[in-house]
């Protein structure tokens, strides 16, 4: 086999090994994002699993009341409106509440796996 023919098919090899998708070797996974929404004195969902490495982000949508993200460790401002992002960095049960409305059952779990 002739060297120029020799170099074009290490080129097509090495191309089509790129074309792979990493999933295909049981490679990383790439980050997400999540949303958790405050709304009706609940946050929904309020069980969430995700990946290492994932955020999730709060959205504020009770119009006239003020909710606060409360973990072990870490919160958010109290506010009527906004968000609040975190992102997970080790695996584990991550519980969280609404320290103003936890007697009503505001209450959520992030399972990070």
């Amino acid at each position: 086999m002739s060297s120029r023919r020799l170099g074009l098919l290490a080129a097509l090899s090495l191309a089509g090994a790129a074309a792979i998708p990493a999933a295909a070797f049981g490679g990383a996974h790439s980050a997400a994002g999540h949303v958790v929404t405050l709304k009706n004195f609940r946050f929904h969902p309020g069980i969430l699993t995700i990946h290492l490495g994932d955020s999730v982000t709060w959205l504020w949508r009770d119009r006239d009341t003020e909710h606060n993200v409360t973990f072990r460790g870490f919160h958010s401002r109290t506010q009527l409106h906004g968000s609040y992002t975190v992102r997970f960095t080790r695996r584990g049960t991550f519980p969280y509440s609404c320290t103003i409305h936890i007697e009503q059952g505001m209450t959520g779990r992030i399972i990070v796996r």
